[in-house]
C-alpha cells in the first residue's frame, strides 16, 4: 500500500470494535484479540445452554408435642347381651314384650300353651297318690307279717320249743322279709312319682319364658302361634342387653400395630351416624388370639365406651384412633424432609436466605446423595453455601411429623422438602 492510500478496517475489526485501531497491527496482537472473542462467545453459549436454576421448598424444624395413634375399625356391642330361648317344645300362646322394651329380671316375656303340660301334671299327681297308697299297703303287710312272727316265737318259747315247727317259724320269718322288701319298693315308687311330678311342675313353670336380667330387648323373634322345637338346641326368641349406657367397641388391630396397643390407653372414634361427634373410650383388653380374614391377620382389642345419651347403638361401625404415644416438647421434622433427595446436579450457591440453593455445577461439588444414604435417616440443610445431608436419629412419627433426637439439627433450621423449580 502506498503512502497516500487510505486503509479500511477489516470485518473482524469492526465486529470487535477495533475500527479506531491503527491500520497496522502485529500478528500476535491480532491473535490475542481473536482468542478473547472466542472465549467470550463460549461463555455466552454456556450461559444460554446451562440448566435453569434449582430452587428448593423448605420447612422449619420445630419443637412441639407428638401424638402417635393407631387406627382400627370395629363394631359396637353391648357389654352383657343374653340370648333367651325356650327349653320346652310347644306352641307360643302369647308374647308380652317387643323391641326396645325395658324389662326387669323375672318379668314374663312370652308364654307357651300349657294344655298338654297341665294334663301331664294331673297324671303325675294321680300316679303319686297311687304310689303312696301302695306304700301304705306294703307297710301294713309288713306290720302283719312281723306280728305273726312274734306270735309264733312266743308260742315256741312257752312250749319249750315243741311248737310251732322249725319250718313254720322259717316261713314266718321269710314273710316278714318279703313284706319289708315290698315296703321299700313302694317307698321308692313314691319317690319316683314325686320326682316325676316335680319335673312336670318345673316344665309348667318354664312355659312362662322370663327375663334373667334387667335390660333392654334388642330382638324379639317370638310370635304367637309359632311352634318351638327344642330338641337339640334351644331356639333364640329374645336378645336382651343389660345396659346400653355402657358399650364395648370390638376392634380389629393390624398385626403390625398390635405391639403398640396396651390396656389403659385412651382412644377416640367416630361413627357414620354422628360424623361431627368424637366419642371417647379406653382400651380394656388386647386379646392374644389372632383373627385372619382375606389373608390379613388382626388381633382383637376391646374399647370400653360410655354412652349416657344412648346416641351409640349396638352394631354401629366405628373408626378409632388409639393414642399409643404422647411425647411433649420434642424436636420435630416434617416427614417430607426425611423422604427428600435433591437432584444430583444441584450445587449450593448463596442466593437469598434459603430460596436458593441454585447451581449449574457437577454432582461431585456437593455432598452426594449416595453418601448420605449410608447414614440412614437424614435431612438436607444449607451449610456454608452448600446443600448438605445431615444424619438424624428418628424416634417416632405420627405420619406427618417425626420426632428426632437432639443433635446437629436445631429448632428453626430450614430443611428441604421438595424441589420448587428448575429440577
Amino acid at each position: 500500500m502506498s503512502q497516500g492510500e487510505i486503509s479500511h478496517p477489516s470485518a473482524a475489526a469492526i465486529a470487535l470494535g477495533l475500527d479506531s485501531a491503527p491500520r497496522r497491527l502485529g500478528k500476535r496482537s491480532l491473535f490475542a484479540l481473536l482468542a478473547a472473542a472466542a472465549a467470550a462467545a463460549a461463555l455466552i453459549t454456556h450461559a444460554l445452554l446451562a440448566p435453569p436454576p434449582i430452587a428448593f421448598a423448605t420447612e422449619r424444624v420445630r419443637r412441639g408435642d407428638l401424638l402417635v395413634s393407631v387406627t382400627a375399625t370395629g363394631t359396637l356391642q353391648p357389654r352383657d347381651a343374653v340370648e333367651i330361648g325356650s327349653e320346652l317344645s310347644g306352641t307360643i300362646r302369647s308374647v308380652e314384650v317387643g323391641y326396645n322394651d325395658v324389662v326387669r329380671a323375672g318379668q314374663v316375656l312370652a308364654r307357651l300353651d300349657t294344655a298338654r303340660l297341665a294334663a301331664q301334671l294331673l297324671q303325675s299327681r294321680a300316679a303319686l297318690d297311687a304310689a303312696r297308697a301302695s306304700a301304705e299297703q306294703a307297710r301294713a303287710s309288713g306290720i302283719e307279717a312281723e306280728s305273726q312272727l312274734a306270735r309264733l316265737e312266743s308260742v315256741r318259747k312257752l312250749s319249750g320249743g315243741k311248737i310251732p315247727s322249725q319250718q313254720e317259724l322259717a316261713a314266718a320269718r321269710a314273710s316278714v322279709a318279703r313284706a319289708r322288701a315290698t315296703e321299700q319298693g313302694a317307698r321308692a315308687a313314691v319317690e319316683q312319682a314325686e320326682a316325676t311330678l316335680a319335673v312336670q311342675q318345673t316344665d309348667l313353670g318354664k312355659a312362662e319364658i322370663r327375663s334373667p336380667i334387667d335390660g333392654v330387648v334388642l330382638s324379639a323373634a317370638a310370635r304367637p302361634g309359632q311352634t318351638v322345637a327344642a330338641s337339640l338346641q334351644a331356639p333364640v326368641l329374645f336378645t336382651l342387653a343389660r345396659d346400653l349406657g355402657r358399650l364395648e367397641l370390638d376392634m380389629a388391630v393390624d398385626e403390625a400395630d398390635v405391639g403398640q396397643v396396651r390396656e389403659g390407653q385412651t382412644a377416640h372414634f367416630t361413627v357414620d351416624a354422628w360424623p361431627s361427634r368424637r366419642f371417647e373410650g379406653r382400651v380394656t383388653q388386647v386379646r392374644f388370639a389372632a383373627r385372619t380374614a382375606g389373608g390379613v391377620v388382626n388381633y382383637e382389642a376391646i374399647l370400653s365406651v360410655d354412652n349416657p345419651d344412648l346416641a351409640l347403638r349396638p352394631g354401629m361401625t366405628a373408626t378409632a384412633q388409639i393414642d399409643v404415644r404422647h411425647d411433649a416438647d420434642v424436636l420435630l421434622v416434617p416427614n417430607a424432609a426425611l423422604r427428600f433427595e435433591p437432584p444430583a446436579r444441584a450445587v449450593a450457591r448463596r442466593e437469598g436466605p434459603f430460596a436458593a440453593w441454585i447451581g449449574h455445577g457437577k454432582a461431585h461439588e456437593l455432598t452426594a446423595p449416595g453418601d448420605a444414604q449410608q447414614h440412614g435417616a437424614h435431612v438436607w440443610v444449607r451449610r456454608d453455601g452448600r446443600i448438605t445431608a445431615v444424619p438424624v436419629e428418628t424416634i417416632a412419627s405420627d405420619g406427618t411429623w417425626t420426632e428426632i433426637a437432639g443433635g446437629a439439627i436445631e429448632p428453626g433450621t430450614r430443611v428441604a422438602i421438595d424441589v420448587a423449580s428448575g429440577a
